[in-house]
């Protein structure tokens, strides 16, 4: 007994010292990998609170004595704040064009029966290859033709029409995960479809409909190549095209150009803030069906 005993404390001695190793190991890495993302953001925000001449001199220097002369900048000489309510205009009407449109389609591939249900799901999926590029003269043609060029709508429909496709599928496959239990038990209590939808599959769906507004928002509010295509104009011009112009008019002004960045961050760092914990779970709970 006292032999077996032994060797058994030998054994978990080992398992012990392999799982510290291991574990070590991966924390080294997942740290190192971290760097790489939040220490490029520090060095922004941080030159951020330089003057041109420091950011030049010192880059990787700490800002000790902090100015701030270059958010006054931003918003008297550049007017960020202009290019902020457009940008948030815009990606919020997406969002919610995405969700509400993507929602109700994923609710009726999900839940019903009905010829040419797999030919839907395989144009989807096909139209998820399509380049963004490749459209770009048809949409431009049509929005001249509907006189919707320079204004909100202009990128707010190709936006959303962008982002459906991924919206649905991911939608559709959450919401065939929910049981048929529910639904008929709805159907007991006299629930229409539209009561369903909203009652039962929509606060179900929280998960998702969070994990699909935050790619489509981050999407929609980086998206430099339609605004600088279908909304040139400087009183609809979204902030990201502003971060091209100042690379442009004002590329000698690193301060100005690392605060404008450091600004363009917040709201994508906010919404995730807010919505972070429905995010893996929408991501991992139910899978694509067709």
């Amino acid at each position: 007994m006292e032999p077996t005993i032994v060797v058994e404390h030998k054994t978990q001695r080992i398992k012990q010292s392999r799982f510290s190793l291991s574990s070590a190991i991966m924390y080294i890495i997942l740290t190192a990998w971290s760097l790489t993302t939040i220490y490029p953001l520090f060095w922004i925000v941080n030159n951020s609170f330089k003057v041109s001449r420091d950011v030049m001199n010192n880059s990787f220097g700490i800002a000790w004595d902090p100015v701030f002369v270059n958010y006054q900048n931003a918003f008297d000489r550049i007017n960020i704040g202009r290019s902020y309510m457009n940008s948030l205009i815009m990606s919020f009407s997406t969002v919610f064009l995405v969700l509400l449109l993507g929602g109700l389609a994923a609710y009726v591939l999900s839940r019903f029966n009905f010829k040419g249900k797999r030919a839907i799901f395989s144009l989807l999926y096909a139209t998820l290859l399509i380049p963004a590029f490749a459209t770009v003269v048809p949409v431009y043609e049509l929005l001249i033709k509907t006189s919707l060029v320079n204004t909100y709508w202009g990128l707010i429909f190709p936006q959303t029409a962008g982002n459906l496709t991924f919206a649905t599928l991911v939608i559709a496959g959450y919401m065939a995960t929910i049981p048929k239990e529910l639904e008929e038990a709805a159907f007991m209590d006299g629930c229409n479809r539209w009561q369903m939808f909203i009652k039962i599959f929509v606060p179900i769906s929280q998960p998702v409909f969070a994990s699909a507004s935050i790619f489509v928002f981050m999407w929609s509010y980086n998206d430099l190549f339609s605004a600088l295509i279908f909304v040139n104009k400087e009183n609809v011009r979204p902030i990201v095209a502003l971060l091209n112009e100042i690379s442009s008019q004002y590329g000698t002004d690193f301060g100005l150009m690392a605060t404008a960045v450091s600004l363009t961050v917040i709201p994508v760092l906010i919404v995730y803030l807010f919505i972070s914990k429905y995010i893996q779970k929408g991501l991992t709970e139910g899978a694509v069906k067709g």
